[in-house]
């Protein structure tokens, strides 16, 4: 994630503050520019992890049925899957600082209505309203934070961004088995409905106003955007649950081919895209999204599989199922603050590189589990493993994907990064469910359950490879290129020496956001 521009040039310059003022204005409020973005990010993590401990406790405080159990998760993918290029546009045209806030108010209304749901459908749709508020604040955060900040703070602080992807996910799980064994399952929710207020009172005094973009909404992309990816979202979740070759999930992968085919056609020709097709020229940016959508995938399938087997095999409590991550939260945590460091030392790529691989040793090691595995060797040992490959990696991918974006393209760059992360845990959950269901067909009751999140864990290696394989065909040649090219524009310096710091690799593994889409 961290993008880091060389020291004569900028990513995405701050915009200035529509009306007077300009980026040194908000200098000395950058401490607080973060923390906001940051806290609402954490925010929409926190309740797409603790929903996961608390399901069992959710379930038998509402009588669900599993269908039902299943649509409180899906109906908030579903939608936030759909809505995200959407929301990202809505920020380019309204203003980023004030879709934020209203993204916020719409996520913390839902929240509190998820806390006091009393019926199933009652919390199904208040999911798919946070669903909505989730679309609108996750990718209009990422491009505040991309406005706000330049040269070494934008690292750092997308640094910190990235760390809070697997922080948040981890902590979301503590804190939700923690509050639905000591408390109510409701507890998760109510938690973000003080946090939700205080930022938008703070957000309005704090958060730069950035400039806007002069024209109208692309209604027509929206609508096919929307209901493309809502499409797939929904045939990969109803896959999960009733099979490939089920009526509605035929139905719903046509439609959503047809839909997609049509939004890329018509954004071709359109004279103000929802979605730009010229970010798509960028092969870092190409791979940066298809890493993400494979990482996010086998990461969805981890913290999913992993509770059931905690919970279900080992018999913690949800608490104990929660405090189980501490391990690979605290590695997360750790590797992450180094990160800063790291880029201006070795560069983005080579961190990628590093960071999906070492989440692949982890993951293949995990899913060696089984009915006899104990804690300590088997679940606590690869976690470490997988945080601290997440902390490498969160960064560097989230860089890829919005590398080379102008200021105009920020909003955008942000809402498709973010489309192929949900897609990336929706596609991923689906296609890891069906593998377990091929797992271990013939074994007793007590040994299928093992069985199938070793073949969930061995599924998700296999993701992590592939996005390993991207990396390797796309990002890193995009940053060889990049650095060839920043050596030949500067023939006085010096040619590196190889066993010294590189001054030129943490250019984002590729390129400066001020460079043209290539």
């Amino acid at each position: 994630m961290p993008i880091t521009p060389t020291a004569d040039t900028a990513a995405v310059p701050a915009a200035s503050p529509e009306g007077s003022g300009s980026a040194a204005s908000v200098a000395p409020r950058k401490g607080a520019i973060l923390a906001i973005i940051l806290v609402a990010y954490f925010m929409i993590l926190l309740d797409n992890s603790v929903i996961f401990t608390a399901l069992p406790s959710l379930e038998k405080g509402l009588h669900l049925a599993p269908a039902e159990l299943a649509w409180v998760q899906d109906a908030y993918t579903l939608v936030f899957g759909g809505f995200l290029l959407l929301g990202a546009r809505a920020g380019d045209i309204l203003g980023r600082k004030r879709v934020f806030v209203a993204g916020l108010v719409v996520f913390s209304i839902a929240s509190l209505l998820v806390a006091v749901a009393p019926t199933g459908w009652w919390i199904i749709s208040a999911r798919t309203l946070q669903g909505i508020g989730a679309a609108i604040v996750a990718p209009t955060s990422l491009s505040l934070l991309t406005a706000s900040f330049r040269g070494e703070e934008r690292t750092k602080a997308i640094a910190w961004y990235s760390a809070m992807a697997g922080i948040g996910s981890s902590l979301g799980l503590v804190l939700g088995g923690a509050l639905a064994s000591w408390l109510s399952w409701r507890a998760g929710f109510f938690v973000n409905v003080p946090i939700g207020v205080a930022m938008i009172v703070l957000a309005p005094r704090f958060l730069p106003r950035t400039a806007t973009v002069s024209g109208r909404f692309d209604v027509l992309g929206a609508i096919a955007s929307t209901l493309g990816v809502g499409s797939a979202v929904f045939a990969v979740l109803h896959a999960a649950e009733n099979g490939w070759t089920s009526a509605p999930t035929v139905i719903s992968l046509i439609a959503a081919v047809v839909l997609l085919v049509f939004f890329v056609l018509h954004e071709a020709r359109a004279a103000q895209p929802i979605m730009p097709l010229r970010l798509f020229r960028s092969r870092e940016r190409v791979g940066g999204y298809l890493t993400r959508l494979l990482y996010l995938g086998a990461m969805i399938g981890f913290f999913y599989f992993t509770t059931q087997y905690l919970q279900g095999v080992l018999g913690y409590t949800p608490l104990q199922a929660g405090l189980a991550f501490l391990p690979m939260t605290a590695a997360n945590f750790a590797v992450a603050a180094a990160v800063p460091a790291l880029t201006r030392r070795i560069g983005n790529a080579p961190m990628l590189v590093a960071g999906v691989a070492i989440t692949f040793a982890g993951l293949l090691w995990l899913s060696r589990i089984g009915v006899g595995s104990d804690y300590v060797t088997a679940v606590a040992a690869p976690m470490l493993l997988i945080g601290a490959g997440q902390g490498l990696a969160f960064a560097p991918m989230t860089a890829a994907g919005i590398a080379g974006a102008s200021a105009e393209d920020a909003g955008a760059a942000s809402g498709v990064l973010n489309t192929f992360h949900q897609m990336g845990t929706s596609l991923g959950l689906g296609v890891l469910v069906a593998v377990t269901a091929l797992a271990a067909p013939g074994a007793d009751a007590a040994a299928t359950p093992s069985a199938q999140v070793s073949a969930a864990m061995t599924g998700a290696s296999a993701l992590v490879l592939g996005a390993l394989a991207v990396v390797l065909a796309l990002i890193v040649p995009a940053a060889l290129a990049e650095r060839r090219r920043s050596v030949s524009a500067a023939p006085n310096v010096p040619a590196p020496n190889p066993s010294a710091p590189n001054p030129i690799a943490p250019i984002t593994g590729a390129t400066t956001i001020m460079e043209s889409s290539r």
